[in-house]
């Protein structure tokens, strides 16, 4: 299914916005309970990109960036991204063991915790998609990887054997005191699957 970007209604922004808001309020909530420590989340931008333009939203193609993936299934099928800067990913593992490591090494116990915060937040946007549609949806495990953005937008054609069309790019941002996390989580439906998935949301 291919969709004229330029030309979306509002009704449908209208209602990608407000899964974004629910999926934040989920994660912020999530999230301060896993640290213990109060976490603002602020209002994100959502909007739906073409599958091609992924690699501009990280800053360009040679970018290195951490990426971690889900596979969706259930009633839509796709992935779920959830791709940091190295700048962010190590301002969450400051923010999650209290510490202030300016290194752009990330550790065995750096990376098993990004992989849990990537959980925390696409099981938020997940859950709150399924409620908005009533579609029963479950992701994966995540896997996690750290390469330039050209290499990680690659990964899903290969890992899950197809590219998508469209994207729903949801900008992910949070704060904790004085430190401030970016991300970008991506969800990817199978191409069949997105037309199904816009029906749902009655916008489509």
């Amino acid at each position: 299914m291919s969709l004229d970007i330029d030309n979306l209604n509002g009704v449908m922004l209208d209602v990608l916005k407000e899964l974004g808001n629910i999926g934040s309020g989920n994660a912020a909530t999530a999230l301060a309970t896993m640290i213990s420590k109060r976490v603002d989340m602020n209002v994100p931008q959502v909007k739906i990109l073409e599958f091609q333009d992924v690699p501009k939203i990280l800053g360009g193609e040679e970018t290195p960036v951490v990426g971690i993936y889900f596979e969706m299934t259930g009633e839509i099928v796709g992935n779920i991204m959830f791709v940091l800067s190295l700048e962010s990913a190590r301002n969450l593992t400051n923010i999650l063991f209290g510490k202030d490591d300016t290194s752009s090494d990330l550790d065995e116990m750096d990376l098993s915790a990004l992989s849990e915060i990537g959980n925390i937040l696409a099981s938020s946007y997940i859950n709150s998609l399924s409620a908005l549609t009533g579609m029963k949806l479950n992701v994966s495990v995540p896997s996690l990887c750290i390469d330039m953005a050209g290499a990680i937008i690659s990964v899903t054609a290969i890992q899950f054997g197809y590219i998508a069309d469209n994207v729903i790019f949801i900008e992910t941002e949070f704060e904790e005191g004085n430190s401030t996390v970016s991300g970008n989580l991506f969800m990817i439906p199978e191409i069949d699957s997105f037309g199904k998935l816009l029906n749902s949301l009655g916008v489509c």
